[in-house]
Order: C-alpha cells, then structure tokens, then sequence
C-alpha cells in the first residue's frame, strides 16, 4: 500500500478491520497454515469481488487473524456492505466442506492511524482489535452458531451505519456497553443474514463481583443494570423475607446475627458440612456398638 508519507508522526484517518478465527488455539500446528489460508482467501476474494484492489489497502498477519487499514479514499460504506456481504458468502463457501466450521470475528473502526515501515499503530487500531477480541463477539459467535459476527464502534454505527446503504440494515445491530482495559465504551453488533442479535444473556466483560459484593453490571446498559439490581434485591428481600419467624416462639434469627433454638432432649445443629464417608449422627441407645 502506497502512502505519500511513511512519517509515524503523521496520522491518517482510516478505516481499521481486525480480523481473528474463533478458538485458533485448538487448530494444531499442522491445522494452522489450512486454516490461515482459507482466511485470507476469504478477504481477498471479497476485496477483489468489492472492487478494492489488494494494493489500496495494507494487510498485517495476525496468526489467527488480519489486520487491515484502508484508506479514507474507498468508501467505509463498499466495506461495510458489499464487502461484508461478500466476506459472509465465501466464508458460508469455505466451511460447506469442513466437519469444523472456520468462524471469523470481524470489528471496523474509523480513526487516526499512524504508518511506519513494520505497520501501523493508534488508539484507532487498539480499539478496534479490543473489540474483535470482546466477550460479547467470542459468545455470540458460539452461541447463535453463527459463522461471522460483526463488531462497530458506536462512532462509526452513529456517523455511517445509523444512514444506511446498499447492504447496510442499522436496525439488525444490537448496541452492547463493553468494559475495555482502557474503560467502558459503546458497541454495535450484527450477524449478516439474521436480524438484530439479543446481547442480553451476554457475560460481562469484566469478572464477576466477589460473594457478597454487588451484583456486576451487564453488557446490556444501564436500563439493563437497573433491572439486574432491581432483581438483587428483590431475592435479598425475598430471601430475609424466608428466614424471619415469630420471635415470641424462641426460634429465628437475633438483630445481632446469633442464632437461637429451644429445644427439648437432645439438640444438633449442623450447617456447611461435608462428609466424606457414610456417617450417624446422634446418640446410640440400647446394645448397639455401631460406630459410623
């Protein structure tokens, strides 16, 4: 790809593509260079079918994926239709004869990018391989069986999605919040051939909150973690709501967390045990000498 500088300094507003095949850590060595090569087939087909030359754009091998910017000359719009569609088709065409079907996880974003002679570099390129790599593209890929999952910055879903165009449909993405290592930012996501993907059951990017602590926001935003704490604490409530009982009978649970218990003859309480062998528990009476 040629430029009219190689400057790092200089940065370009472009168009990133990340691209990385789902589970690439369980193809084995001898698997890998069948499986890089159906991926750049797959592209290349697709750039060549788009009408963009493979010279317009630049290409980095990932391992598992491709890397790609393209410049602002060829319009975002052929990339995120036709080229997308394209991409969809030849990739449906490569797994027809695979018992293992090749998925591809495919994110764009549009900003500054910086070229130097080993490739290029930004928060443009960073963001967009984060969210390629996202919880929410890797379990929509496994869950909905899909081949291909799309993932859009917020910026480019408002600034050329939200139009649409030829083979561009705004309403079958789905908005997601994701928590990057560089903090939360907006999503958009799509499977070609299907209507607007459900993110709800989605994990959250982030791990769980420890026992005890509040319950982690969804993916889904913040009507969606509303709803999440709503339904916290309506278990909290209906739980505490089980445990009371009618202290005048001497049994329940005191203000200061002690429990209390009346009983009569022989009393055992035991809670949280495990038993690693068949046990009795109790008194023995009369001759028996059992011992378990």
């Amino acid at each position: 790809m040629e430029h009219d500088a190689l400057d790092a300094g200089e940065a370009r507003y472009e168009l990133v593509i990340s691209v990385d095949a789902r589970r690439s850590g369980q193809y084995s060595d001898a698997e890998k260079p069948r499986m890089r090569e159906r991926i750049y087939r797959v592209l290349e087909t697709a750039f060549a079918q788009a009408g963009v030359g493979r010279d317009a754009v630049h290409m980095e091998d990932r391992g598992d994926g491709v890397l790609v910017s393209v410049p602002g000359r060829i319009a975002v719009t052929r990339l995120l239709g036709l080229w997308m569609v394209e991409v969809h088709e030849n990739l449906r065409e490569e797994n027809r004869s695979l018992l293992v079907p090749l998925g591809l996880r495919v994110a764009m974003h549009v900003g500054p990018v910086r070229h130097d002679s080993r490739g290029i570099s930004g928060r443009a390129v960073d963001l967009t391989c984060r969210l390629a790599d996202s919880a929410v593209a890797r379990q929509l890929l496994d869950r909905e069986r899909a081949d291909l999952v799309l993932a859009v910055s917020d910026s480019l879903y408002v600034d050329v999605v939200s139009a649409g165009g030829k083979f561009i449909e705004p309403a079958r993405f789905s908005p997601a919040r994701l928590a990057l290592k560089e903090g939360e930012v907006s999503a958009w996501f799509h499977l070609p051939g299907r209507p607007a993907p459900d993110i709800g059951p989605i994990a959250p990017e982030e791990p769980s909150a420890p026992v005890g602590g509040p319950p982690a926001a969804p993916v889904g935003g913040p009507e969606a973690a509303r709803a999440a704490m709503d339904a916290a604490l309506a278990a909290r409530a209906a739980a505490a709501a089980g445990r009371r009982v009618d202290d005048s009978h001497g049994d329940g649970d005191d203000e200061d967390g002690a429990d209390r218990y009346r009983a009569q003859g022989d009393l055992s309480v035991h809670r949280n045990n495990v038993y690693q062998q068949p046990v009795h528990i109790g008194r023995v009476t009369g001759d028996s000498h059992r011992k378990d």
